[in-house]
């Protein structure tokens, strides 16, 4: 017992020192960037904490950019990155008080964050403003990401004009300002081994949590039990919870896109679409899975779900280094609208019906997503006219899907039928590597799955 708990504890440590490596590496790129524009200082502050109710707060998550450099779990911190002749890395934190850590649980405090988080120096947060003053002084330019905390933002503007009153003793404001946020969100689209390791983690404990509900699934449960093993699986295998608001969705529900009552009791004959996945030390999944509530997919059901099935595929076999961003959304729409055209749902000639978007009224979101950090992760998808190239390590979603309402035109077989089917895709150097894989997507699968488990 004893050696696999030391065994353990070198695993933790070693994960600790790979990413420390990885987060140091990402900052001196940063400083590269920053170098070949002319240098300056990024400020990069961590998240606000949230009140959720009077003096309740919501569970606290760190800005995805700044964890991205940094990995400082702690609310109230800032990291400060100077480019020039001495490039440094400056964290600043809350002191270490052991008072409030009764309270509120353990901090760092600037002295055993510089060490765990390998920065070249910290401070406590109460000397920023002082610090800022004098790192900004002389340089040319603030890099920062304008609008996205007004109170922070206060903050820099108090610093530039407290600069800006003592030019006559010599100090200078910075005269240009970059957002920093574009600066990083180029370099996100890209993952490095380490944050590949943990995407691949977190899209294996999610596929879990999908074979765990597909065989929790029955007739007269209700959406948020199915929810529940959903967040058991995610929470017992280690990650941090959900990576964004589980749908659970029966039935018509299936038909709604952004669905999050998750309160209806399932019928037998329907479909539950699960849209769903954990985050792993900052880093989300996002699988989807349709499957029918009492373990039989019906004819019509099949026919909608095979047709999402091979739209997928054909989009997944589309992805590889060169490949433009939007040829995965274009091949995934050829074959759902010569499917719906097959199924009588769309009437024409499929390039018609593509240039006059009538499937929209089944198909009315897009197939893919960069994924990362954050769930719609950072970078962009077109620049201009050109569409943003595929490049080996860039990870995106592929979730094509068809949902038809009941309505007159609709046969009576086809209505309410709600199907998306979602992977995660690694871009590699010979196509892509699916990490969610372990899901399974097959009827033939998912219908001896859900046989087997009962």
């Amino acid at each position: 017992m004893r050696n696999s708990a030391a065994a353990y504890n070198r695993a933790m440590n070693d994960d600790h020192q790979a990413a420390m490596a990885a987060r140091q590496q990402r900052r001196e790129r940063l400083i590269e960037i920053m170098t070949a524009r002319g240098g300056g200082v990024a400020v990069i502050p961590t998240a606000l904490e949230k009140v959720r109710s009077r003096d309740s707060h919501y569970p606290f998550r760190s800005d995805s950019y700044f964890h991205y450099l940094c990995g400082f779990p702690e609310p109230e911190a800032v990291l400060l990155l100077v480019a020039g002749a001495k490039p440094q890395s400056l964290l600043f934190c809350r002191d270490k008080d052991t008072d409030r850590e009764i309270w509120e649980g353990f901090r760092y405090g600037p002295e055993a964050a510089q060490g765990r988080f390998g920065v070249d120096a910290a401070h406590s947060i109460k000397l920023l403003d002082e610090k800022l003053r004098e790192q900004l002084s002389g340089q040319q330019s603030l890099w920062y990401s304008l609008g996205h905390d007004a109170e922070f933002d206060a903050r820099i503007s108090r610093t530039l004009n407290a600069l800006r009153a003592e030019v006559r003793s010599g100090r200078q404001a910075p005269t240009e300002v970059h957002d920093v946020r574009a600066a990083i969100d180029a370099m996100r689209l890209t993952k490095d081994a380490a944050e590949i390791a943990l995407m691949r983690r977190a899209a294996s404990i999610s596929a879990a949590a999908h074979r765990r509900a597909m065989r929790a699934t029955a007739p007269g449960k209700f959406e948020y039990q199915i929810e529940a093993e959903l967040a058991y699986e995610f929470r017992v295998s280690g990650s941090q919870g959900p990576a964004y608001g589980s749908i659970v969705a029966g039935g018509a529900s299936a038909c709604v896109l952004h669905y999050s009552d998750n309160d209806r009791q399932l019928r037998d004959g329907e479909l539950l679409l699960i849209d769903a996945a954990c985050e792993l030390d900052g880093y989300a999944a996002d699988i989807t899975r349709t499957f029918p509530v009492n373990g039989r997919f019906s004819g019509p059901q099949a026919d909608i779900y095979d047709l999402v099935l091979d739209a997928q595929a054909a989009a997944i076999a589309a992805i590889r280094p060169g490949v433009d961003f939007e040829a995965v959304h274009r091949a995934a729409l050829q074959v759902i609208v010569r499917g719906l055209v097959d199924v009588k749902l769309l009437a024409g000639s499929v390039d018609g019906i593509i240039e006059s978007e009538a499937y929209k009224r089944f198909y009315m979101h897009r197939t893919s997503h960069w994924l990362g950090l954050d769930v719609h992760d950072a970078g962009e998808y077109k620049r201009g006219e050109q569409w943003q190239r595929l490049q080996e390590g860039m990870v995106l979603t592929v979730e094509p899907g068809c949902y038809i309402r009941a309505a007159d035109d609709v046969l009576p077989a086809f209505h309410d039928i709600g199907v998306r089917v979602e992977d995660d895709a690694l871009v590699t150097r010979a196509g892509c590597d699916i990490l969610s894989h372990e899901a399974p997507k097959k009827i033939a699968d998912i219908e001896a799955l859900m046989r087997d488990g009962r």
